[in-house]
Order: structure tokens, then sequence, then C-alpha cells
């Protein structure tokens, strides 16, 4: 494991107690590899973690959109604490480099190692929380989490544009939207789909995604646009 006082560097935390940081950073599996070792992994505090950010999330955004209803406040949040989210904080802060993972896991690239990343991001914030408190946890998430925001309501990446399409097909000219895979590739544990959106036999625009749920979402946003629905 590389040297922990250049992880609390870079993400500007000092540690009391390193070996909570320790933790956070460290998988199941590489604790089924070295069974020896002390301490735990990290699921713990990705528990205590992610109650913290969801808190912390929900309180920023209550303040900073008074306009929003409930509903949207939900959807906005769900697109900052989702796994895509927390793991390309993660890969901003270096946590790829720090983590403590099987021979196995290590080799993994793919969307396991998104899920990992995000996982480990919530016990970072856990174990900040459980070292020193609310408000210094408060601060990171405030410092790499919220800055996101802008961007997504921007880009209206909250919204869930497969209900507000098929909702406006219907609506407009009477058609449920269909979607068919156009195109998969990759190896299984990385794939990328391109996903076409139909109005009966006329495709009316593709997206892309690291699933065909992503894809599908995409497709149907980049038909909002097309049809001017949106």
């Amino acid at each position: 494991m590389k040297d922990l006082n250049q992880f609390e560097k870079i993400i500007g935390v000092e540690f009391n107690d390193t070996n909570l940081l320790k933790q956070a950073l460290t998988h199941r599996s590489f604790l089924n590899e070295n069974k020896n070792l002390k301490g735990g992994h990290n699921e713990r505090l990705e528990f205590l973690g992610d109650a913290v950010l969801e808190l912390v999330i929900t309180d920023y955004l209550y303040n900073e959109y008074p306009e929003k209803n409930e509903g949207d406040l939900t959807s906005i949040r769900s697109a900052l604490v989702n796994a895509q989210t927390c793991a390309e904080v993660a890969r901003r802060i270096e946590v790829n480099d720090y983590m403590l993972l099987s021979r196995g896991e290590a080799k993994d690239v793919g969307r396991a190692r998104q899920y990992i990343l995000a996982n480990a991001l919530e016990a970072i914030i856990g174990a900040i929380y459980m070292d020193l408190g609310y408000e210094k946890a408060k601060e990171f998430i405030l410092k790499y989490i919220t800055p996101m925001t802008e961007q997504i309501v921007k880009d209206e990446l909250w919204v869930d544009s497969k209900s507000k399409f098929q909702e406006k097909s219907q609506d407009i000219v009477g058609v449920t939207p269909a979607y068919k895979t156009l195109k998969e590739i990759g190896p299984d544990h990385d794939k990328k789909f391109t996903v076409g959106v139909f109005l009966n036999d006329e495709m009316i625009s593709e997206g892309e995604g690291d699933s065909k749920q992503d894809a599908e979402q995409s497709a149907a946003r980049n038909a909002l646009k097309e049809k001017g629905w949106d």
C-alpha cells in the first residue's frame, strides 16, 4: 500500500487515526487473500458514509434550490450520490492508487471497479466522520461532490429521460417508444452499449452507455432534443 500520508495531502484531510483510513481503502477481497492481517474491510464504514453523504447532500440541495419540489430534489440527490458520480470523484482524488484489493479484483477495471471505487469513497466519508466528526465530513463532501451539481442540473442528468420521452410520445403521437441494442463492444466485464430508440419503425436517435440502461437513458435524452420535447 502506498504512503497514506500522501493520500491525506491529496484529499486535504489529516486523520488522527490512519487505521480508519486504511480500513476505508481495504476491500473485502484483499482480506480473503491475506487472512493474517489485522483490521477490517470497508463495508461498515461504507454503510456509515452513505448515510452521512445523503444527509449532507439533502441539506445542501434543500438550501441551494428553494424553487424545486421534493420529487426533483430527490432525483438530483440520486444523481449526485449514485455509483457513477461517486466513482468519478474517487478517480479524481486517486483512490484507485491506494486501494487494497485481491489480485483478481486489481485486474478488473470494468464496471465492477466503478462500484468498488464508489463504495470506497463512501467508506472514506465514514472514516472522516468517525475520526474527525460531522463538520469535517461535510467539508469533504462540499469540496469534492457538490460542485458536480451545477452540471447535473444544467444537463438535466437527474431527469428520467425514458419516462419523459414515453410520456411525450404517447401524448403527442400516440406511440410507445421501443428500444433496440444496436451494438455491443468490449469484454464482458467492460462492455459499451449503443441503443436506438424507435417510434414505430423510425429510429429517432441513439445513445451510448456502460450498460443497456445507461444507453437507453442517453438515447431517450437525445430523442427529446431531436423532437424538441425537452
